[in-house]
């Protein structure tokens, strides 16, 4: 089956799946991706449009944010349709099912979608499992956090032991200290927060380094509520550790964009359209606290190319897509790859 093939039916599947629950959606959709496996082929990238970026050839800019294949049973399937990098994740060193459902909801009139998911995943164990045979030929990105029940101040343990875990199987890891659906995680972006996580990982990652003979970039993930004073002291705390990346941004809990709706009362994280301005505010100011050489993956609202190239633009070297991907398949990617000059 080829790479067409398996658009025109992501593209025929879109306007059904959109009318069912959403997290049923995605769970059927995958489901589908999975089932087509043995016929999927691998996919060829477009010449000319290849990044370097954190030490790695990324085949173009365009990628999947994590949150979208949690446990990595997808990855060739989610390959076939042209990503040139896609981020797995966010795994926990243990299963854990998440908060209750229902967890999320469409908002069709803003192009957006509040989530409560809670890191519901199937344990690392089981992701490096499932990625093990996948013969997708772009760049792996695996996004790590903590389980739910452990507590803050031993939080760097359980990154620790997810970085072990998939140190050979990843290209890149995430480390997400900035989803608002673990309970008090976002804690974890303060200096002191940072400096413990990080420097565990950094740590953890010099011993694997000298075991496996291979360098796997740490990019810390950021949440786009951020005021500008701690967008500045975040910028120097990566410089400092020497951290390889950052990946901005995380979902929002500011509403102010939803007006009456009576989505904008759901808990959760907002992504989707009215979180793009968020997004670049905090892609601009790392990228002029940074300076110019400093690896920024730009994620949050893109769901046009116009907004994709606005994030390049405001000093991304990469973008992921998540919500704008949800709502309009495959279509999507081709509109911002035929953009991307």
């Amino acid at each position: 089956m080829s790479a067409r093939a398996i658009s025109a039916i992501a593209r025929a599947a879109l306007p059904i799946l959109t009318r069912l629950d959403p997290e049923f959606a995605h769970d059927l959709g995958l489901a589908a991706l999975r089932g087509l496996r043995p016929m999927l082929p691998i996919r060829e990238f477009p010449a000319g449009v290849a990044v370097r970026c954190c030490g790695l050839n990324f085949p173009h800019p365009l990628g999947l944010a994590a949150g979208f294949d949690k446990n990595g049973d997808c990855l060739d399937g989610l390959g076939a349709l042209g990503f040139g990098h896609i981020e797995l994740g966010t795994v926990t060193p243990r299963p854990q099912p998440g908060n209750p459902k229902p967890r999320m909801f469409r908002i069709p009139q803003s192009r957006a979608l509040i989530n409560r998911m809670g890191f519901n995943n199937k344990g690392v164990d089981h992701l490096v499992a499932q990625i093990s045979g996948s013969r997708y030929p772009g760049v792996r990105g695996i996004s790590i956090g903590k389980n739910f029940d452990t507590p803050l101040e031993n939080a760097q343990h359980d990154y620790v032991a997810c970085l072990r875990k998939v140190y050979i199987a990843a290209d890149y890891v995430a480390v997400n200290i900035s989803s608002p659906n673990t309970v008090r995680l976002r804690e974890l972006q303060s200096s002191d927060g940072l400096g413990r996580i990080l420097g565990a990982l950094l740590e953890e990652r010099a011993a694997l380094q000298d075991r496996y003979g291979k360098r796997v970039p740490l990019l810390v993930k950021v949440a786009p509520d951020l005021t500008a004073a701690q967008v500045s002291a975040l910028a120097q705390d990566l410089r400092s550790l020497q951290i390889d990346g950052v990946i901005a941004t995380n979902t929002s809990t500011d509403r102010s964009a939803l007006g009456n709706s009576p989505a904008a009362r759901q808990q959760g994280g907002l992504s989707g359209a009215p979180l793009h301005p968020l997004s670049l505010r905090v892609i601009e100011q790392l990228r002029a606290e940074l300076g110019a050489n400093f690896p920024i993956i730009g994620v949050g609202g893109i769901v046009s190319a116009e907004h994709a190239l606005a994030t390049l633009r405001a000093g991304a070297n990469l973008i992921q897509v998540y919500t704008g991907f949800a709502y309009r398949g495959p279509a999507l990617l081709e509109e911002i790859l035929e953009a991307i000059p």
